[in-house]
C-alpha cells in the first residue's frame, strides 16, 4: 500500500509539473501572438496626415528655383556707351549755349557686336511737348555718323534712321553729359535681275518694290520702298520681306519673300522669263509698218493684256502665248505669236489674207 501510494503520489507530482509547464508554454505562446498581432496591425495602418498648409503663412522660395529663359531681360537696344566723351563747346545750331543745358553724343551700330556706323545716319530730336498742329515738335537734327547735341532739360525722343531701317528711343535731358548707342538690328539687300539663263538685264526696265509681310486694314501690303533698281543696295531692319519685281510695265512679274539678317549684306537675284516684244503692221512681210494703227494684245483667254496706238509699239511680255489685235483704217487683223524667255523680237501683222494665213499657220505650229 505505501508503495501503491508513493507511485501514485510521484504521479501525482509529475502530473502537476508537466500542467504547469504547459501552462506557462500556452501563456507564452499567447502572449507572443498578441504581440505579435499588435505589432503587424501597427505596421499596417497608415501614416498620419500633415497638417493642412496655412493660407495665411508667407511663401517660401524653392531651394533650386527654375530659370526660363524668355523671363530674361532683352539686350538692350539704346545703352550707354562705354567711350569716353568730351563734348566740345560749340551749341548746336539754333539752340541756345551754356551751362544751364546738357550735351548729348550719340553713336549707332547694325548690330551689338559691329563698329560704330560712320556715315549714312540721320538723327531727329523731337520734344515730347506737342505744338499747336498737335505733332512733336522737331528740336535739332544731324546728318553722318556719330552726333552731338545740347538739349534744355527735358524728356525727348531720339529718331535713328539708316535708310529704311529706323529706331525711336526716349532720353531724359539733365544738366550732365550723356553719351548713347543705338543699336538698329539692321541689314541689306543688294538687287540684281537676269533671264533665266542668267544673262543680266543690265540697262533694261527692271525695278524692285519692297513690300512688309503684314497687310493693312484695306488687305494691301505696307509699302516700303517703290521703284528700285538693279544694283541698288537698300537699308533695312532685320526682317522678312516681300519684294516685287517688274520687267517692263505689263505682266512680267516676279515675287519673292526675301529675309534680311542684322549686319548682313543679303545679295538676292531675280530670274524672269520674259523678252521684248514690238509690233508692225505691213502690208507684206519685212514691209514698212502702217502708222495709226491700234493694237490690243490678247492671253489665250481673251483678256487685254495690254493695249497701245502707233506703228512700232514695243512692250515686254512674260513667257506664253498671245493674240496681237491690229486695227487700222476699219479692218482688223489678227496674229498668234509666241513669246520665249530672251528672245527679244520683231512681230509683223500683215495685211494680205495669204501672208496671214500663212503666219497664223506658222505660229500654230
Amino acid at each position: 500500500m505505501l508503495k501503491t501510494e508513493t507511485v501514485s503520489g510521484r504521479s501525482a507530482l509529475k502530473r502537476a509539473v508537466r500542467g504547469a509547464a504547459l501552462c506557462a508554454m500556452l501563456c507564452a505562446a499567447l502572449s507572443a501572438g498578441l504581440s505579435g498581432t499588435s505589432l503587424a496591425q501597427t505596421e499596417e495602418l497608415p501614416p498620419v496626415p500633415a497638417g493642412k498648409p496655412d493660407p495665411n503663412a508667407p511663401p517660401t522660395a524653392p531651394e533650386n528655383p527654375i530659370i526660363n529663359l524668355l523671363d530674361r531681360e532683352p539686350e538692350p537696344l539704346f545703352s550707354d556707351t562705354p567711350l569716353p566723351y568730351a563734348p566740345t563747346t560749340t551749341a548746336a545750331p539754333g539752340l541756345g549755349s551754356g551751362l544751364q543745358q546738357g550735351a548729348l553724343y550719340l553713336l549707332a551700330k547694325l548690330t551689338p557686336d559691329s563698329p560704330p556706323l560712320d556715315d549714312g545716319l540721320i538723327w531727329r530730336i523731337f520734344s515730347e511737348v506737342t505744338n499747336a498742329d498737335g505733332r512733336l515738335q522737331l528740336v535739332a537734327t544731324s546728318k553722318g555718323g556719330d552726333a552731338e547735341f545740347r538739349l534744355d532739360p527735358g524728356t525727348y525722343l531720339i529718331h535713328t534712321a539708316y535708310g529704311f531701317a529706323q529706331a525711336t528711343n526716349r532720353i531724359v535731358i539733365g544738366k550732365e553729359v550723356q553719351s548713347k548707342m543705338v543699336t538698329l538690328n539692321a541689314g541689306g539687300i543688294k538687287f540684281g535681275a537676269a533671264l533665266k539663263d542668267g544673262d543680266d538685264l543690265d540697262g533694261k526696265p527692271v525695278s524692285f518694290d519692297i513690300f512688309g509681310m503684314d497687310f493693312n486694314q484695306r488687305g494691301e501690303r505696307n509699302v516700303i520702298a517703290r521703284n528700285v533698281k538693279p544694283g541698288s543696295i537698300v537699308r533695312l531692319g532685320a526682317d522678312t520681306y516681300h519684294v516685287v519685281s517688274r520687267y517692263g510695265d505689263v505682266n512680267a512679274v516676279v515675287r519673292a519673300d526675301i529675309q534680311v539678317l542684322p549686319g548682313k549684306l543679303t545679295e538676292a537675284t531675280i530670274f524672269h522669263k520674259a523678252a521684248g516684244i514690238t509690233l508692225k503692221l505691213v502690208n507684206e512681210r519685212g514691209g514698212e509698218a502702217i502708222a495709226n494703227t491700234t493694237w490690243s494684245v490678247l492671253s489665250p483667254g481673251g483678256d487685254v493684256v495690254v493695249e497701245a496706238t502707233g506703228a512700232f509699239p514695243d512692250f515686254v511680255l512674260a513667257e506664253g502665248e498671245y493674240e496681237a489685235l491690229a486695227r487700222n483704217n476699219g479692218k482688223t487683223y489678227l496674229h498668234t505669236f509666241k513669246v520665249d524667255p530672251g528672245n527679244d523680237r520683231e512681230v509683223e501683222v500683215v495685211t494680205s489674207l495669204s501672208e496671214l494665213s500663212g503666219q497664223q499657220t506658222t505660229a500654230n505650229n
